[in-house]
């Protein structure tokens, strides 16, 4: 890079961050929208579920076949493009008239998710010098942390105080923001990436280690889903709190994640794999928690608040052994590894929401944590054999 270009690396990663700002809120916001939207519509609680479950479900499909799709254009292309559907996305959801059509516009917007995710961080990697990689792709990060802090309570109380429908608005005029930015600050002659060709989803399915590091992410991330999806009705119906209440709480409950995610990076840097069973096994007692201490506002409320805080301290980590397994043994597919991780977080957020939903109907809304509690231990003691025999290996 030539010496004149080097100051704006500050505002390319804030553009970058504003994007993700954006995209983070709108992957969670309907978390705080559930009950409005199920009044809205006429529809049951696990169906308001789908708008979390089926948006995840279109980041799974959209970051592995859109990565490959668009790695011939050029990244700026690329970038400009994610958003511009991003945008089209939430447009269609903040203006549905039916139910399906607000799902529509949440697949839409989902496949901009997934491409976002895997080509911003190279995007944040490139602008800087090489020893400054992973704190750019946190900072860039951090836009996502921030929106689980402020972005979805934010959307959660302008749909309170005013419509659900100007939540959507709300995330359209970020990601309005976030395409101007991206125009004017990020570079046209941005390195291209390598082609990635879908053969490469094979090569990192076809080898046992990938495939079980993307299974214990997807049933470990996705066993808080099970009772987070529903947070805003469980809080509201079993622990008495008022609607305005609730978006307090996920503003605290958000911090708690902030601090957890960045925790999470400072433990996995020593022993990854150890430090993803150590943190699946807090978020399962967290999760057995809450089904003793729901009737307990007080006590039901901190147990909540400790899932938050484990809830996303496994990301790095999980993230971090991805890519390691992908550079030892398959070294040529690193970026749909990388790709296929997201995805593997994504079907493990459909698979909460979507479980949970369907505890809602069969059972009660009160059993939603201890199934969660029933995945994340799952994962942990996979995790447990996986550590137990690769030290014997050693």
């Amino acid at each position: 890079m030539s010496h004149s270009t080097k100051p704006n690396a500050k505002l390319i990663l804030l553009a970058l961050a504003i994007s993700a700002f954006g995209i983070g809120s709108t992957e969670f916001i309907s978390v705080g929208l559930l009950p409005l939207i199920k009044e809205s519509f006429g529809i049951t609680l696990s169906t308001a579920g789908l708008t979390v479950s089926i948006y995840a479900l279109g980041v799974t499909v959209g970051a592995p076949l859109l990565t490959a799709l668009t790695s011939r254009l050029s990244r700026k292309t690329v970038l400009l493009l994610v958003m511009a559907i991003f945008i089209v996305g939430n447009l269609t959801a903040a203006l549905a008239p039916t139910f399906s059509v607000l799902i529509i516009g949440r697949i839409i917007s989902a496949l901009a998710h997934g491409v976002f995710m895997s080509i911003a961080s190279v995007i944040a990697a490139d602008v800087v010098e090489p020893n400054k990689r992973a704190s750019a792709i946190a900072f860039m990060f951090t836009g996502l942390t921030l929106a689980t802090v402020t972005g979805v309570p934010l959307g959660t109380f302008i749909g309170q105080v005013m419509n659900w429908r100007l939540s959507f608005i709300f995330i359209v005029v970020i990601g309005v923001i976030g395409f101007i930015s991206n125009a004017l600050f990020v570079p046209s002659q941005l390195s291209k990436g390598n082609p990635i060709s879908l053969r490469d989803i094979g090569k990192v399915l076809g080898n046992f280690r990938m495939l079980l590091i993307l299974f214990i992410t997807a049933i470990g991330y996705g066993g808080a889903f099970v009772a987070y999806t529903y947070i805003s009705p469980i809080l509201e119906q079993y622990m008495g709190y008022s609607p305005h209440a609730v978006v307090i709480i996920l503003i605290v409950y958000g911090i708690c994640v902030a601090i957890g995610n960045t925790l999470g990076g400072q433990f996995a840097n020593k022993n990854p794999l150890r430090s993803i069973f150590i943190i699946f096994v807090g978020l399962a007692i967290a999760l057995l928690g809450i089904s003793f201490t729901l009737a307990s506002p007080v006590i039901g409320l901190l147990v909540v608040l400790l899932m938050g805080l484990f809830m996303f301290m496994n990301v790095p980590g999980l993230q971090l052994y991805a890519v390691m397994l992908a550079e030892k043994y398959v070294p040529s597919a690193i970026s749909m590894a990388s790709a296929l991780n997201i995805a593997a977080f994504n079907i493990g957020i459909f698979l909460g929401s979507y479980v949970g939903g369907i505890i809602i109907n069969h059972q009660s809304l009160a059993q939603t944590p201890l199934y969660g509690f029933l995945m994340v231990m799952f994962a942990a003691i996979v995790t447990l054999l996986w550590l137990l025999i690769e030290k014997k290996e050693k």
